[in-house]
């Protein structure tokens, strides 16, 4: 029997990414590729690109040059090493990556991955493949479904994308060209892969995509269904015990979301609201077609339907122009809210995007400032939340075993890592944990009653990870 080919895969950046990685080897399994960790050994090594982050190109490049060294040595070994660029990069990048690094083999846009093994079969006759156009078929419906071992072993939680692209074109951003339109799965499918899923021990699910509140997929019944909606119907799928979502878009936030969470105890009361910046000025030149009041509205609409939701954002500091006025209003948006947890990056330019030229600069002196005294504003707010766990009780969703030998982590509603004293048995159950202190961002607590609901199927399948 001809032994299995292997694969190696790095993602870079958002959930989306890891969701497609995860897809890419489902679609080679059928090719006859198993995954390893490492690239010494691989026959096919797969860069999952993210343009999202500074210099992203640049750190493909480096990386693809230490693949060469890599991709030499097995040749001079008689092995025949391949290499895919796939991801955003790729798309945004195309043929320059093949000019630049002609070592790669294969090079995939984020829309074409299911094409992957006729990719490999034209590399391997015409020396290079490259696609990187938008495709008129639903590449979805293309993809297999993940073989039940490969679920289990993937654990307790599982991310589902829902729908990809952007329409908003906010001006830093680069999705709408490497990502393409707004674009909804059916429902219905949506449905089944939840269940598939929920049938082999998945117990929470993510939807994701790059603006998920603006779902709008065809319904069973016909009409358009909203985010709200769909969570309805897979809250309603035995064995999913909790539904989370990201990343949202203020402008997309509707009524049914927000009755969604008021209504269903699956759905968490935890929502990733990036706003940017505080600034109505700088809103404004970012393109988000929202202002800071707007956002402050959808705040309120959240809390007036469930008490204890709470919130986490994305911040750009030093966007083209930004001024110290402009700063400041970020930094009370954020003291007016008070955020569980948040992240903040410094802006740099994307090129191809309205942003990349605007000449009012920021030092960047001024950004590294700026982002230190947001930085430190939004870790004590996370602390503080944090804190407030210590002597309540809160249910956990156990995941996997953790690096301390016998210490079991799992996750809060609030995604707060707790950890506690316990046999591997209670993975996969959500349990009430009493919070004894805090060490960093993690929770330790103890089981605050004995583990009593039946396990999710298969447990001890499951991969537990350090």
């Amino acid at each position: 029997m001809k032994p299995p080919r292997k694969l190696h895969i790095k993602s870079y950046g958002c959930q989306m990414n890891v969701y497609d990685a995860q897809r890419m080897v489902d679609t080679l399994a059928r090719e006859g590729f198993v995954e390893t960790g490492s690239v010494d050994d691989a026959d096919l090594v797969i860069l999952n690109t993210c343009h999202i982050r500074e210099k992203a190109s640049e750190k493909v490049y480096s990386e693809l040059g230490r693949l060469r060294a890599v991709k030499d040595e097995a040749a001079r070994n008689g092995r025949q090493m391949r290499i895919a660029v796939a991801g955003c990069v790729a798309q945004a990048e195309g043929e320059e990556i093949i000019r630049r690094a002609p070592t790669v083999d294969v090079v995939v846009g984020p829309q074409s991955y299911h094409h992957l093994p006729q990719l490999l079969a034209r590399a391997t006759s015409h020396g290079r493949a490259l696609e990187t156009e938008f495709p008129v078929e639903d590449k979805f419906g293309f993809l297999p479904a993940p073989k039940p071992e490969a679920i289990r072993a993937r654990g307790i939680s599982s991310f589902v994308t829902v729908q990809e692209g952007c329409d908003k074109f906010c001006t830093f951003c680069v999705v709408p060209y490497t990502r393409g339109a707004e674009v909804s799965r059916p429902a219905a499918k949506i449905v089944d892969d939840v269940k598939r899923l929920a049938d082999h021990g998945v117990r929470e699910i993510t939807l994701i995509g790059q603006n998920v509140n603006a779902y709008h997929g065809d319904g069973p019944d016909g009409r358009s269904w909203p985010l709200g909606r769909l969570l309805r119907r897979l809250a309603e799928i035995p064995g999913i015990a909790r539904l989370r979502y990201s990343t949202s878009h203020p402008r997309d936030v509707d009524d049914p979301l927000i009755e969604a969470h008021r209504d269903l105890p699956a759905l968490m009361p935890f929502v990733h609201l990036p706003v940017q910046s505080g600034s109505d000025r700088i809103l404004a030149a970012m393109n988000r077609k929202h202002t800071a009041a707007d956002y402050l509205g959808v705040i309120d609409r959240f809390r007036a339907a469930r008490q204890d939701v709470a919130f986490s954002s994305d911040f750009i500091v030093g966007f083209p122009g930004e001024t110290e006025e402009d700063f400041a209003a970020t930094l009370a948006l954020v003291t007016q809210i008070g955020y569980a947890g948040a992240y903040s990056f410094k802006y740099s330019p994307r090129p191809g995007t309205p942003a990349a030229n605007m000449r009012e600069t920021v030092s960047a002196t001024e950004m590294d400032e700026r982002l230190v005294r947001l930085q430190e504003l939004i870790d004590g707010q996370q602390s503080a939340f944090n804190k407030a766990a210590i002597g309540r009780t809160v249910d956990v969703l156990f995941e996997r075993a953790a690096r301390n030998p016998g210490q079991i982590v799992g996750r809060t509603a609030y995604l707060q890592p707790a950890h506690v004293m316990a046999s591997p048995d209670i993975i996969g159950q959500v349990l009430p944990v009493t919070i004894q202190s805090l060490e960093r961002y993690s929770l330790l607590g103890k089981l605050a009653a004995p583990a009593t609901t039946p396990a999710p199927p298969s447990p001890s399948q499951m991969t537990i990870g350090a």
